[in-house]
């Protein structure tokens, strides 16, 4: 009988060498400053309030303990709420925000060592990303979330890497995820929270599949591309490419190349909210633009442009992160779309308002999405001027990556936005630098 997937995967972790811990490090850093930037929002505090279980496992920022599962949850849901968190050009899937707060209350709870808190988050972002390319663009099609989906396999391979699983044991981690995914993006119609809890969600469900496998819980081995396995259930296809999950999987990391977000909003929208800054650095002012007609990936519009009206009438802050004409009227008008950009206040600025109802787009056949994300802005003028700009890719991207010192700059601005003092940023910082090299211990991060 031929190796499943899992299989396969299972024999790659083992063979992993040259663990990426620089992306480890940068992931920590990135994740805890979200954390710490959303510690006193109705949505982080609801996460909080809503989990019954307590334990010795550190939710950051908050002084109440929770078990492992909940701090994972607290922790993924604070870590992605703002959709300020690390992407993968290409899925997109938001690793960090799944991987990071699974391997740390593992890391908490059974005080692993620091290597093996390594090995988890590399192997457990590695798998979510590989992970992504198997189907493009058919899990978001299908109506689902691939953080979510993808984020239960990925952290329930990163607990059993972190817990030194067996070969039958990771395997039945895994299959055991496959039943606990889960994410629709229905969100999408008025805002709702619930894209906030899809990583915690995930992060907490490869938690409980590891425990579960550990105890001798069985799962199907051939989880991920059985006849009604998950890319059969999630993407309406069992055809994937395999190679692209387990191909070179621990010799070549492709999770090296994550992303790291310059804006509070959706992955795609960054590089339109570029070209949006650079057209107003040209002098244009607001009012003398007539209309901007934006080139759109057809695989985006249905989530970021459409209902046109509404994407242009954003009902509160959180629904404008998925408006692309919002991100761009406020990436021209306020020169950035930081957090501060997504307040219920800002957004219903009159003059962002109305930029934005003179955003729409037109769709360009032979954009690359999602292997790139690009973009591109034309705006007329009343002057009967036509300005305008393109971006090839995502900046933080591969192509454009941040450095260590901009993802520490982000982390303190962050850490200063949810009410941390300059010298808690800094406790944190020293300890990310050496948080791979002895036990976990986030009790010093606790409020």
């Amino acid at each position: 009988m031929a190796d499943s997937i899992s299989e396969q995967l299972a024999d790659a972790v083992q063979n992993a060498r040259d663990v990426p811990r620089e992306m480890a490090e940068k992931l920590l850093i990135d994740v805890a400053g979200l954390c710490v930037a959303a510690r006193r929002t109705d949505y982080a505090r609801a996460s909080l309030a809503g989990w019954e279980a307590s334990g010795g496992c550190t939710a950051i920022g908050h002084s109440r303990t929770l078990d492992a599962a909940g701090a994972a949850f607290v922790n993924g849901t604070a870590a992605h709420g703002e959709d300020f968190d690390d992407t993968f050009e290409g899925g997109p899937v938001h690793a960090g925000a799944v991987i990071v707060p699974a391997v740390l209350a593992i890391a908490e709870r059974n005080k692993i060592e620091g290597r093996d808190a390594l090995r988890g988050i590399a192997v457990g972002a590695e798998v979510m990303c590989r992970a992504s390319l198997v189907a493009p663009k058919l899990i978001h099609k299908a109506g689902f979330h691939p953080t979510a989906v993808l984020g239960a396999m990925g952290a329930a391979a990163a607990a059993a890497t972190a817990l030194r699983f067996s070969k039958h044991q990771f395997v039945n981690a895994l299959g055991i995820a496959g039943s606990m995914a889960a994410g629709i993006i229905e969100y999408l119609a008025e805002g709702a929270w619930t894209k906030r809890m899809h990583p915690g969600w995930a992060a907490q469900s490869g938690i409980r599949a590891a425990d579960l496998a550990r105890a001798g819980f069985v799962g199907p081995r051939a989880v991920f591309e059985g006849t009604h396995g998950l890319f059969h259930g999630f993407a309406r296809t069992a055809d994937g490419d395999w190679d692209k999950l387990v191909g070179g999987f621990g010799e070549r990391w492709v999770a090296n190349s994550l992303a790291f977000k310059p804006y509070a909003c959706g992955t795609m929208t960054q590089p339109y909210v570029d070209c949006a800054r650079r057209l107003a650095q040209k002098g244009v002012r607001a009012e003398e633009v007539v209309e901007m007609v934006c080139e759109a990936a057809e695989g985006t519009v249905h989530r970021l442009w459409e209902p046109l009206a509404d994407k242009q009438r954003p009902p509160n802050a959180y629904f404008a992160k998925f408006s692309q004409p919002y991100c761009i009227a406020a990436g021209f008008v306020l020169g950035h779309a930081g957090l501060e950009a997504f307040t219920e206040e800002r957004v219903r600025d009159g003059r962002l308002r109305s930029l934005a109802a003179k955003v729409r787009y037109e769709i360009d056949p032979d954009n690359p999405y999602p292997d790139e994300f690009t973009g591109h802005v034309r705006a007329r003028l009343k002057d009967g001027r036509t300005l305008e700009e393109r971006q090839g890719h995502l900046r933080g991207g591969r192509n454009e990556p941040l450095s260590r010192a901009d993802i520490e700059e982000k982390f303190r601005l962050n850490c200063a936005y949810g009410g941390w003092s300059a010298a808690q940023a800094e406790r944190f910082l020293a300890f990310a630098r050496q948080a791979f090299d002895s036990p976990t211990d986030l009790s010093p991060f606790r409020s």
